[in-house]
């Protein structure tokens, strides 16, 4: 259970590493601004709003469920195996959040549009820290 933590946590701290170099390319590379189309910029909110669901029904179906068994019987495989992938699966959702950012910057989009994307992926994904499940 610990390994599975630890591994956890360096898969975290990388994305959120990340997400600070997407922001960073971003203002390096910076293409041209240009302006959006109204539409493209729906899209990325309403899409983004869906992801940030997502991460709560996954954490809700997998990771509270696995963890909640995980305090019962720790050496329990399968539920070490949904909590981890749980995590996993939200980090990476979180990941693409932030993403968005990065390719509304790419498209040519202020950097003001991109932030919210940045700051999203970033807040959610240190929200989402890895813990160990414990007994109610």
């Amino acid at each position: 259970m610990t390994k599975a933590l630890k591994t956890l946590r360096v898969v975290q701290f990388a994305m959120l590493a990340s997400v600070a170099l997407y922001w960073i390319v971003g203002e390096v590379v910076r293409p041209f601004a240009r302006p959006l189309d109204p539409t493209l910029s729906y899209l990325f909110t309403t899409v983004g709003v869906a992801i940030v669901g997502m991460i709560f029904v996954v954490r809700r179906t997998l990771v509270l469920r696995a963890a909640d068994s995980l305090a019962a019987h720790p050496d329990d495989q399968l539920s070490l195996g949904h909590w981890r992938t749980g995590y996993i699966a939200t980090y990476v959702l979180c990941e693409a959040l932030a993403l968005f950012g990065l390719i509304l910057r790419f498209l040519g989009g202020p950097l003001a549009q991109s932030v919210p994307y940045y700051l999203g992926g970033f807040v959610l994904l240190w929200f989402f820290r890895p813990k160990l499940p414990v007994r109610h």
